[in-house]
């Protein structure tokens, strides 16, 4: 087998080299468009649902709501755990499915049982709603926004109806949450000394409030009702009429009655509530820079882009820059796209740096650029075959895809140095001996010659990795991509060695004069290795103690190693 592809690839050698070269090429414009993350995705597919209640107590919300829809949720295919929370106003139910599930699926299967029970629960109940689809590492940005000029309600309906409307348009982004909002509204705030001296109940004053409004928050009043304008029929046309409110400002809205005194008077709302501009009751506030302010929390789609996702939401700030006078953006509370650049940029470098310093050792023991020339396209070309694997199979670039090809450096090399050193010396033993032999048959010789004992140790080396594979849990999804590339990178060297490495061989050595160039630094290392392996063999004792020492050495220091899988990316963003 090994035979017939290192003599086809001969045979089709400008055919192996072109196709090199276009793998190469495609390579170094698809891996650009790869998505980059700082970890791989390593939660299981999960969907949460959430159901407002206004007005309910933690045991109500329980019984009322969480209930019947863990009623309803329970067997849903590929369910691994449910878990829920009741707090006071609010239902909260988390999905947690079996790794591999497809989420659209997923969440298309709980919204179609959902729909089944939401006609069921309370009046005064939102219908419940499925959170955006979140990654492992959900939260891309977070943004603080502060003023000296602006007050908190003038701050929080700029940010909701402009910058995070804006951001919500980012390709990417599921959501954008706001911490600390004070959201302008009409309010009725009721005093109840005032209720009692004008025998006023808290339910008049919310009916009239809703019947007032368009608002809708009482499901059955007059104000929820769409569409009261209807139209009139002329002999021509027919016309539309449109109830506009005229109730727009917090003194039109005090004057609504709201009863009648016991002199006959008309009571309005003013008499028994202060009616005003004010905002929502708080949840949590938000402190930046040490003062009151605004935190937008940016969460990304599981299918994110990190990188470009922060790149874009920063470049909307800045077009929105010019609009926003007297707001104080900080986007450095926390960025982890900075971890990222920085961890990418690291592994990014070794690999460079690892492959400068190969360059070197190549050029100095072959001592011919023609064979140098060979591994030093071996080596990328390899990698970039395995990330081209990668890139079709939808995958991301992280920090763990990264470390394996780091790691796969070491056989990579291997790979592209044996074949091409071995050819080179049998070309140069032949000619140095005159033989007539053509240079395919000695390439194909030597290839052979070393082809069958690296194949099995490249073998054996994926077979050591394949445990990974079988790993679950948290652990599992951070080493299978790195796994994955250390393998792909492996076997993509074997596939290179076995046919770009002869092809070119065949198209550079054929007339290269290798037989006057022995290498002098292998000649110089040969003298004196041979000197040292002989001490060593007569008297091996040392070679044992040097090995032991070695041995405790890493035996020593391996109990203040941190056990830590996932690093502190908020001080690396931070910093």
């Amino acid at each position: 087998m090994m035979h017939w592809i290192v003599g086809t690839s001969l045979k089709f050698r400008a055919l192996v080299v072109a196709i090199a070269a276009g793998m190469l090429v495609l390579g170094s414009v698809s891996i650009g468009k790869m998505p980059v993350d700082a970890f791989p995705e390593f939660a299981p597919p999960r969907v949460e649902i959430q159901t407002i209640c206004l007005g309910l107590s933690p045991e109500e919300v329980e019984g009322l709501v969480t209930v019947p829809l863990e009623d309803v949720l329970n067997g849903v295919p590929g369910l691994d755990q449910m878990r829920s929370k009741s707090v006071s106003q609010l239902s909260s139910i988390v999905l947690i499915f079996h790794p591999g599930t497809d989420l659209i699926k997923a969440r298309q299967l709980v919204s179609e049982r959902v729909a089944t029970v939401a006609a069921t629960l309370p009046t005064w109940a939102a219908p419940p709603f499925m959170i955006q689809p979140l990654s492992s590492t959900s939260r891309v940005m977070k943004i603080g926004l502060s003023s000296e000029t602006r007050n908190m309600m003038e701050l929080s309906m700029i940010t909701y109806w402009t910058i995070r409307a804006r951001l919500l348009g980012i390709e990417g982004v599921a959501n954008v949450a706001m911490w600390g909002e004070q959201l302008q509204m009409l309010t009725v705030q009721v005093d109840p000394k005032r209720l009692a001296a004008h025998n006023v109940t808290l339910n008049a004053v919310m009916e009239t409030t809703a019947a007032s409004l368009d608002a809708g928050l009482l499901r059955f009043s007059s104000g929820s009702v769409i569409g009261t304008g209807g139209f009139v029929d002329t002999a021509t046309q027919r016309l539309p009429i449109r109830n506009v409110p005229s109730i727009t400002t917090p003194d039109h809205l005090a004057q609504v009655p709201v009863g009648t005194t016991p002199d006959g008077n008309p009571l309005r709302l003013g008499d028994v509530a202060d009616v005003k501009y004010d905002h929502q009751p708080m949840i949590g506030d938000a402190v930046i820079n040490s003062g009151p302010g605004l935190m937008l929390i940016v969460e990304k789609l599981p299918w994110g882009n990190s990188l470009d996702i922060t790149r874009e939401v920063e470049a909307a700030l800045a077009d929105l820059a010019p609009g926003m006078e007297g707001i104080e953006v900080d986007t450095t509370i926390f960025r982890p796209a900075s971890f990222i650049e920085t961890a990418v940029d690291n592994l990014t470098n070794a690999l460079l740096i690892g492959c400068v310093l190969v360059i070197l050792v190549l050029i100095a023991f072959l001592y011919e650029w023609r064979a140098a020339l060979i591994s030093i396209v071996s080596i990328p070309l390899s990698l970039v075959a395995a990330a081209l694997v990668l890139y079709y199979r939808g995958a991301t670039v992280n920090t763990m895809m990264l470390a394996g090809f780091v790691i796969a450096v070491g056989v990579v090399v291997d790979d592209a140095i044996i074949g091409i050193e071995n050819i080179t010396r049998r070309l140069r033993e032949s000619r140095q001996a005159g033989s007539t032999k053509s240079t395919a048959s000695i390439v194909l010789d030597a290839s052979l010659e070393v082809r069958g004992p690296i194949v099995y140790a490249t073998l054996i080396i994926v077979a050591a990795a394949g445990p990974i594979f079988f790993l679950q849990g948290l652990t599992g999804s951070f080493f299978k991509p790195l796994a994955i590339s250390y393998t792909l990178a492996v076997l993509a060297s074997l596939v290179v060695a076995l046919t770009v490495t002869p092809a070119l061989a065949q198209l550079l050595l054929r007339k290269s004069h290798i037989e006057r160039r022995n290498p002098p630094l292998v000649r110089f290392l040969q003298k004196y290795y041979h000197r040292g392996l002989d001490r060593i063999t007569k008297q091996p004792r040392w070679a044992y103690l040097a090995v032991a020492a070695i041995v405790a050495g890493g035996i020593a220091i391996t109990p203040g190693l941190v056990d830590e899988l996932l690093p502190l990316i908020q001080q690396v963003a931070a910093a």
